[in-house]
Parts: C-alpha cells; sequence; structure tokens
C-alpha cells in the first residue's frame, strides 16, 4: 500500500481490529479491505490518522455504508484530533457506531511539548456538555498542562448520545470488544507540522546543523529589549559564542595582519573624509586628504555666481523719490494760484 495510507487488520476472539494510519485523501485504499473484513463487532483504531480531507470523508462515509450492510457492528477507539474534528463536522461520520475513546490535545508551555491523552468517551459523557477539559500533566515537568483546543467545539460530539451508546445490542459488542483487549496508550507524543523537531545526533567532530524553530530560543532574532552585547538569548555575543541546546560553535573571526587590509577598510579609507556640517553654524570647507581638494568644477561655479542676487545702490532712487515729490509740489502751487 501507498506510505501516506496504512492498515492493518488482525481477528482476535471473534473481534475484528482495523488499524488504520496516515492520511485518507482521494488516494484512499478504504475499498480492497472489504474483502478482509467480516460481520460482527468490529474495532476500528484510528489513533494514528494524521489528516483526513474532503474526497476521504466521501468515501470514508460510504465504505462504512458498504460494510455495516455486510454485518459489521463498528466501535470506533482512540480518535486522533482529526477524526474528532470530522466527528464534530459530519453527521453520519460514525454511520451507525459508537465512539469508545479518542485523543484530546495537550500543551506544556513551560516545556513546549505537546501530548496526546486517551479519554473514554462514556466516563466524559455523563458530565456533557463539558466545560473544561479534564486535568492533564506533563510527563516532564509535572505541571498542568493547558488543553490545545476549544473545549465546547471539541466535546460537542458527546452531546449526542447515539454516537455514544447506541442501541442495547452494543453493551454485548462491548462486553466482546473488552474480553478481547483494547489497545492503544493512555499517553502519547503529539506529531504534528508544528512540532518542535529533534536535535539530530553527530560524531565528535562533525559539525551539526539544526533548522530555525519559532519556538526554539537559539536563533530568536534580538529586539529593542534585549541589552547591548546579547545575542537575544541572554549570553555574550563575544566572537566565540555557544548556541544553547545547539551543539554548534561560532568560531572567532580573524583580524586582518600587519600591512592587510580587507575590501571593505580599503574602500573607506580610499574615500575622503568630509568634517560635519552643522544647519545653524557656518559652513566649514572639507580639508583635502591626500589627492586635490574638493572643488566644484568651473560650469558649477558660474552656475552658482548666476544664481547669486547682485546687490543696487539705493542712494539714486532716494533722490528720484525726492525729486518727484519736489516736481510734484510746485505744479500743485502753480495751480492753485
Amino acid at each position: 500500500m501507498g506510505s501516506k495510507f496504512r492498515s492493518e487488520v488482525n481477528s482476535r476472539d471473534g473481534v475484528c481490529t482495523l488499524k488504520i494510519a496516515g492520511v485518507i485523501d482521494e488516494d484512499n485504499e478504504l475499498v480492497p479491505l472489504e474483502g478482509q473484513l467480516g460481520g460482527g463487532a468490529m474495532v476500528l483504531d484510528l489513533g494514528e490518522i494524521e489528516r483526513i480531507n474532503s474526497c476521504g470523508v466521501r468515501d470514508w462515509v460510504n465504505w462504512l455504508g458498504r460494510i455495516e450492510k455486510n454485518g459489521a457492528r463498528l466501535v470506533f477507539v482512540n480518535c486522533s484530533p482529526a477524526i474528532v474534528s470530522q466527528i464534530n463536522l459530519v453527521h453520519n461520520f460514525t454511520a451507525n457506531g459508537i465512539v469508545k475513546s479518542f485523543y484530546a490535545p495537550y500543551f506544556c508551555p513551560r516545556c513546549k511539548k505537546e501530548k496526546l491523552l486517551r479519554l473514554e468517551a462514556r466516563d466524559l459523557a455523563k458530565s456533557a456538555p463539558i466545560a473544561k477539559a479534564p486535568t492533564c500533566r506533563c510527563d516532564e515537568c509535572d505541571g498542568v498542562m493547558d488543553f490545545d483546543e476549544m473545549e465546547e467545539s471539541y466535546f460537542a460530539f458527546l452531546n449526542n448520545s447515539k454516537k455514544i451508546y447506541g442501541d442495547p445490542s452494543f453493551e454485548n459488542t462491548l462486553r466482546e470488544i473488552a474480553a478481547a483487549g483494547d489497545a492503544g496508550r493512555q499517553m502519547k507524543p503529539r506529531v504534528t507540522g508544528g512540532s518542535i523537531p529533534p536535535v539530530s545526533t553527530a560524531p565528535s567532530g562533525t559539525p551539526t546543523t539544526q533548522q530555525p524553530s519559532s519556538v526554539s530560543p537559539v536563533n530568536r532574532t534580538p529586539t529593542q529589549k534585549t541589552p547591548p552585547g546579547t545575542n537575544g538569548t541572554g549570553g555574550s555575543s563575544g566572537p566565540a559564542s555557544q548556541f544553547q541546546g545547539s551543539g554548534v560553535t561560532t568560531p572567532p573571526k580573524a583580524s586582518p595582519g600587519p600591512g592587510k587590509l580587507s575590501a571593505n577598510g580599503a574602500a573607506a579609507s580610499s574615500q575622503p573624509k568630509l568634517a560635519p556640517v552643522r544647519a545653524d553654524g557656518p559652513a566649514t570647507t572639507p580639508s583635502p586628504s591626500g589627492a586635490a581638494a574638493m572643488t566644484p568644477p568651473p560650469a558649477l561655479a558660474a552656475s552658482n555666481a548666476a544664481l547669486k542676487p547682485v546687490s543696487k545702490p539705493i542712494l539714486p532712487w532716494v533722490l528720484l523719490g525726492v525729486f518727484l515729490l519736489a516736481a510734484a509740489g510746485l505744479l500743485a502751487f502753480a495751480l492753485l494760484r
């Protein structure tokens, strides 16, 4: 079978157990499994289902209808979060079967770990609707973990007694399953696309690399609140710094020897240095450095001279004004006589 869809069929004490893992999509291989399944009690272990899309849901519902016509009495155990989401969304996702157990996702804010806790549907259905998820403790720090979903929506299917209890004939089916054994761990790590990748170990002397992680403090970008002289993780950003938890050592940068300059240093030294000019003070003339002083070209100097305003004498204009006033006065005197 394909690598993304895996299945395993076992039969014990008259109970058929079908374990499906991977992805259920348009490339699923549910139809070939019908010949391996018989009637009677059938356990569907869905704890390893990672994802199911709309095409997979369509094929899944049709497939359940066909195997129920062959006499199968379906009991769903260890339902993964992906399956629980579809049970809440699709009314006939479990056909006429019942949900016995399922996994609930939890997250530890201290250890940054994700866990799945297996819960019994009938135990929780007694107190439905569920307003608060059961308490789960981290197996590393023993702290209380946060429920990683919305309680109202994740436990909504528990309000439908038909999906939990079914008809009275399921009591015999559950006793048969209990006698055959119900596989499944009480707690297991949650495998998602956003999980923290483990650090790969390599032999001594071999450099190791680690992919950047959004939750790992190793590659955290320093912010404005980061004290100067630190690399964002609380340690010093010296020439040879050891990243915590990554096993990567940054070698010190070699300083250029005497008589040797780097490319950036040579370029910087070849450029003339300009003195700073204050906006509120007189302009200062840049001093020449090695070569000739920086002077504007003749064309630019001529254009600057043409733009300067030409000062005109004021005295001739004053005399002209006095003369015109005197002439106007004499003319007025002559007309009045």
